[in-house]
C-alpha cells in the first residue's frame, strides 16, 4: 500500500453503525399506554369538574375538617411525587421478562394494578359531583366501590415492589418503595376510609 492511500484511508471519516435500539416490551408499552391514557383521563376529570362546578369546589372536601386538610395537601404532594418514583423504577428498571412477584406472578400484575388504580381514580370527581347535585345510595355505593378499588390497587402495588425480584438497583427500589407509602396512605386510608366518613350523606 503506498503512503498516498494510506493517508487518505486515515483521512476518512470513521464509518459509525447505528445503535441498536431494542423494542420495548409489550408489557411494558401496555404500562406506558395506561399511564399515558389513565392519568390524562383523571387530570381530565378534575379539570373538568372543577371548570363545570366553581361553585362546588370546596364540597368536594366532603366535610374533612379544615384541621385535616393540610394534611391531606401535604400528603398529597408525597404521594404524586412517589407515584413517579415507583413507576420509573416499574418501567425503566425491572426486567419484564425476569421479573417475578412474590416468587411467582409476571410483569403483567403491575398492569393490572395501575388499572386498578387509574380506571376507577377517573371517575371519582364525576360521581362525586353527582352525588352531591342528586344524592343516592346507589352512587354512594359507587364512590365507595371505585375508592376500595383504587386503595386495594395501590396497597397491591407497594406488595408488589416489596416482594419483586431481581430488584437491581437498591437504591432505586427502595426509592420506589419509600414512595409507594404516602401513596398507600393517601388512597387506602385518607381517601377510602377518612374521606368516606366524613362525607355528609
Amino acid at each position: 500500500m503506498s503512503a498516498d492511500s494510506a493517508s487518505a484511508d486515515s483521512a476518512r471519516p470513521a464509518t459509525t453503525l447505528p445503535a441498536t435500539r431494542l423494542p420495548l416490551h409489550p408489557q411494558k408499552r401496555l404500562l406506558a399506554w395506561l399511564n399515558v391514557l389513565g392519568g390524562s383521563a383523571v387530570l381530565a376529570s378534575y379539570a373538568h369538574g372543577l371548570a363545570t362546578h366553581p361553585e362546588a369546589r370546596g364540597a368536594v372536601w366532603g366535610g374533612v375538617p379544615e384541621s385535616l386538610q393540610p394534611l391531606y395537601t401535604v400528603c398529597m404532594l408525597l404521594a404524586t411525587a412517589g407515584y413517579f418514583a415507583f413507576t420509573g423504577f416499574v418501567f425503566l428498571r425491572l426486567d419484564a421478562e425476569r421479573v417475578r412477584i412474590a416468587g411467582r406472578l409476571g410483569f403483567g400484575i403491575f398492569n393490572l394494578l395501575y388499572a386498578a388504580i387509574l380506571i376507577p381514580s377517573a371517575l371519582w370527581m364525576p360521581l362525586t359531583f353527582a352525588m352531591l347535585e342528586a344524592p343516592s345510595a346507589l352512587l354512594w355505593g359507587a364512590i365507595r366501590g371505585v375508592l376500595a378499588v383504587v386503595g386495594v390497587g395501590s396497597v397491591g402495588l407497594m406488595v408488589a415492589l416489596a416482594t419483586v425480584q431481581p430488584r437491581e438497583p437498591t437504591r432505586s427500589h427502595r426509592l420506589a418503595l419509600v414512595g409507594s407509602l404516602p401513596f398507600c396512605i393517601q388512597t387506602a386510608v385518607l381517601d377510602a376510609v377518612v374521606w368516606p366518613a366524613y362525607f355528609p350523606v
